[in-house]
């Protein structure tokens, strides 16, 4: 059994898990995260080198979460173009479209096996979409993209791995290939959820932002957070909100508390 709500209340946290929380104050060295931060598109590469195309399932819900991206369209059989900004090894991207045959997609992502892997894809094609290697944080998008070109971007669990005091970089450059009045579909990790709570100590590298064993790292969203990055470079928000999920492995008896934020903000 699970069940699901959303809206702007954040998750409260029982006793047990606000004492973990309070107690984890020592942070990761700035050595370490130095080294983190230079490291970080090689983690992510050995990355997908672990786990291949196994690690994701594909994404068969994002159109039905994201009922935007039929929405965007003006007319029922209108061409979309849309960036799908890290998009790993294709789990979104390739539903999508299979899914519809009006979309051109922009793909790119920060691992460059990541980008091997999509384009070694059956479903791949030159006339459907175009995917490159891209660190967003300093790549300008529009070596690959026309300014103002793009109806739906999308971006998904991929801004909570990227430095805080960089994720600004990553919306000022989508912003320059968005069509004015179009929007970006976000989703990603809320604060507490479950990922969060199973940190162990000396994994903290600062506020809501963690390093798994692996060396990558994960930001863990507040809604307020999320609003203010990117009303500063310019977007309008349309829906923020915390989804809140709890599955139940009843065998076990065990609740597992997953927190995402969904939201969607707009170029004007």
């Amino acid at each position: 059994g699970a069940f699901q709500k959303s809206g702007h209340s954040a998750r409260i946290l029982s006793p047990e898990e606000a004492e973990k929380l309070a107690k984890d104050r020592v942070l990761v060295s700035e050595f370490k995260q130095l080294k983190l931060e230079k490291e970080a598109q090689k983690n992510w590469d050995l990355f997908y080198k672990r786990n291949s195309t196994n690690f994701f399932k594909d994404r068969h819900w994002t159109t039905r979460e994201f009922e935007e991206l039929k929405g965007c369209r003006e007319f029922a059989d209108q061409k979309l173009i849309i960036l799908e900004a890290g998009c790993g090894v294709g789990n979104c991207l390739f539903p999508l479209l299979e899914e519809d045959p009006n979309i051109f997609a922009y793909a790119c992502d920060f691992s460059p096996r990541a980008v091997e892997f999509v384009k070694k894809n059956t479903l791949y094609s030159t006339e459907r979409c175009k995917v490159f290697q891209c660190d967003l944080t300093k790549d300008d998008l529009l070596k690959n993209i026309p300014a103002d070109s793009v109806d739906v971007v999308t971006l998904i669990f991929v801004l909570s791995a990227i430095h805080p005091d960089k994720m600004h970089l990553v919306l000022k450059n989508i912003y320059k290939v968005l069509k004015p009045g179009k929007c970006v579909l976000f989703r990603d990790y809320g604060l507490y959820d479950h990922a969060m709570l199973r940190f162990k100590s000396g994994s903290k590298l600062g506020e809501n932002f963690y390093v798994r064993q692996d060396g990558t790292r994960s930001y863990f969203f507040t809604e307020e957070f999320l609003s203010q990055l990117f009303k500063a470079e310019g977007y309008e928000q349309v829906v923020n909100e915390y989804v809140q999920r709890e599955t139940v492995n009843r065998k076990e008896d065990l609740r597992v508390p997953r927190v995402f934020l969904q939201s969607k903000f707009q170029k004007p």
